[in-house]
């Protein structure tokens, strides 16, 4: 039950509320039970989903979900007695058991925690480059941490949960995944910069890497001069103020999106079809008969051990997920949202049609792909089409810990309702509570809550459910070439492919993931490469250097000093929030200020507006209207 994960639905509520209400003045998303009917619609859906997709995504031997080892390692290290002494590096035995080494690595990382995040900040920001010229642009551009790219500062953090920035530790998921994303995010660096520094869509006018939306004064965008009073799109309002304009980061992004979703489907396709076939031709099976049939199955270790349980019929998780759709009915239709409760059966399609390709490339490579920028190119909404989905993939873990561990399906499937169904409501209140803490995902938030995510979700709804898409991607629209990323992202996973028929042996070659490489250009906006780069000399240290030459050493370790890094992190963090941040009280030392000082404390721009002086769309605005 603990490993019930509910992390999107604080997700969701927290970057969907906020925004309602005071980006949007819709004032019905403050409700208690609005809140509590769309959650446990979309937790409850991604549940079914991922009971009725675990042929494909958790029986299979090739999904072996990264993140589920080190939940397995953190539980093996607290409740397993049994230790035995392993050969590692510098040509010594290593009989140090696990829980010991846990707990020391839990106290060090706990203790060391303070100074990134309370009493040395500049270990966190450690833009040591920029301090040499605080207020030189160029430089600030290629090394800041904050307000660059830094993409040429070896060394800018020392702080380990700057690393977890994507949820995607280097000791967690393998080597490949780590590499492929940052050299696909450092590579698109180098076009962030072309597009910013040519002034290519006025991104000149913006900060290079912001994940906000802007108007054509240079301003953030002030969404209210565009709606109406039920925080609708008002065109003659939209017409008398401005089009949306994106930073050069953020425009990139959406381009990479576009390829993303496309290279996925096609790589699962190409590399994983006949699994995928074997998984239906299993799901129909098992609709049919009222006990698992092992005959044509897949026959690893775990599948056989686990043969001897009863399972769940996949008929429960369907009734899970129906009678979570008519939640969502009811919540949409009881409050004055203005929307169609359409929007439910069309998420859980969409889900229903990318679940298992997500799932697989999660479970091999420990990236998700999220459905939020196409459930809103299509739709203009992420609640059903993307949270549903992502709910799938984190149950569809929790799935695979079972699995790994032989818990009884039924007993599974119990812990998770149950676990759902009371965290739910916690992390309902939780965000309740965060949202009214004072300037929270402003500019001078208290405690960092800058909230980056849910500045991500208000652009989104900007660009998607205000204005539209089709101002926006249309072929006539404002940023119309992104399009392009879609067969980009198809052209590429199909050159890997021939080029694995080509040279089958190539090692180089096969360390090559195109959703991996798709994915690391994701995270720009408004994250910079300070925060990749550190993952990559940690991930060929784990995953290369030692477990190439000591695997006992590796196994034995490895995964319970990724858990205990993140537990230390957690339980420093929650007591210094509500100690000495939420007292207020403030180390005012060098080490805390010079991280915000020129260019990293205020982003600057390479092209500049006199009072009063705007620009001016450049696409046709006969056809596609703008101000």
């Amino acid at each position: 039950m603990a490993s019930a994960h509910l992390g999107n639905a604080a997700g969701w509520q927290g970057g969907v509320t906020p925004n309602r209400c005071s980006n949007f003045n819709q004032q019905y998303a403050r409700s208690f039970g609005y809140q509590i009917l769309i959650s446990l619609s979309t937790n409850f859906i991604g549940y079914g989903l991922a009971g009725l997709t675990r042929r494909f995504i958790v029986y299979p031997t090739y999904c072996v979900w990264p993140a589920s080892l080190v939940t397995i390692a953190l539980n093996s290290a607290l409740h397993n007695d049994r230790n035995h002494a392993v050969p590692g590096p510098f040509k010594k035995i290593y009989s140090m058991s696990r829980y010991k080494f846990f707990m020391w690595a839990f106290g060090a990382m706990f203790v060391y925690f303070w100074l990134p995040n309370y009493l040395f900040e500049a270990l966190t920001y450690f833009s040591w480059m920029t301090w040499i010229a605080p207020e030189n642009l160029n430089l600030n551009i290629l090394t800041g941490f904050q307000n660059g790219l830094g993409m040429f500062n070896p060394f800018p953090t020392f702080d380990w949960n700057v690393l977890l920035y994507d949820g995607l530790d280097p000791l967690m998921v393998p080597a490949f995944s780590t590499l492929n994303r940052a050299f696909g995010m450092w590579l698109f660096g180098f076009v962030i910069m072309g597009v910013w520094y040519t002034n290519t869509w006025n991104t000149g006018y913006l900060p290079i890497n912001t994940n906000r939306v802007w108007d054509h004064f240079g301003q953030l965008y002030n969404v209210s001069r565009a709606i109406d009073s039920h925080g609708m799109y008002d065109h003659d309002k939209y017409m008398d103020y401005s089009a949306a304009y994106l930073g050069a980061a953020n425009a990139i992004v959406y381009g990479c999106f576009f390829a993303i979703y496309s290279a996925a489907v096609t790589h699962v396709f190409l590399f994983h079809r006949y699994e995928i076939v074997m998984g239906f031709k299993n799901l129909w099976a098992s609709l049919r008969r009222k006990t698992r049939d092992t005959s044509g199955q897949y026959k690893d270790v775990h599948n056989r051990l686990m043969g001897v349980y009863p399972e769940v019929s996949e008929w429960y998780y369907l009734g899970t997920l129906l009678i979570a759709a008519v939640l969502g009915f009811i919540g949409i239709a009881a409050w004055p949202t203005y929307t169609t409760v359409g929007v439910v059966p069309y998420g859980v399609a969409l889900a229903l049609i990318f679940v298992i390709p997500v799932g697989v490339i999660k479970a091999m490579t420990g990236i998700e792909v999220t459905l939020n920028v196409l459930a809103e190119f299509i739709g203009g909404m992420i609640s059903f089409g993307y949270v549903t989905c992502a709910h799938a993939t984190e149950f569809a873990n929790d799935l695979k810990i079972a699995h790994y561990l032989k818990i009884p399906p039924w007993h599974t499937f119990m812990a998770q309702m149950v676990a759902t169904l009371v965290s739910t409501f916690v992390c309902t209140g939780v965000i309740n509570f965060q949202v009214n803490i004072e300037n929270v995902c402003q500019k001078n938030a208290p405690m960092r809550f800058f909230c980056p995510g849910p500045n991500t979700f208000f652009t989104a709804s900007v660009l998607w459910g205000t204005i539209g898409p089709i101002k926006v991607f249309g072929h006539q629209g404002q940023y119309k070439e992104l399009l392009l990323g879609f067969p980009a992202g198809i052209l590429l996973t199909v050159a890997l492919y021939l080029c694995l028929k080509e040279w089958p042996k190539n090692r180089i070659i096969w360390q090559f993931h195109p959703v991996a490489f798709w994915y690391g250009p994701l995270a720009w906006a408004p994250y910079s490469f300070s925060y990749a780069m550190p993952s990559i000399p940690i991930a060929l240290l784990s995953w290369v250097y030692v477990r190439n030459r000591y695997l006992a050493f590796w196994s034995k370790y490895n995964f319970v000093l990724s858990a205990a890094f993140g537990a230390g992190i957690a339980i420093a963090g929650i007591i210094m929030l509500f100690s000495v941040q939420w007292a207020r009280i403030q180390v005012e030392w060098w080490g805390n200020e010079q991280p915000y000082l020129g260019r990293e404390g205020d982003a600057c721009t390479i092209a500049t507006l006199t009072e009063d002086e705007r620009f001016y769309p450049w696409w046709d605005g006969s056809a596609i209207p703008a101000p």
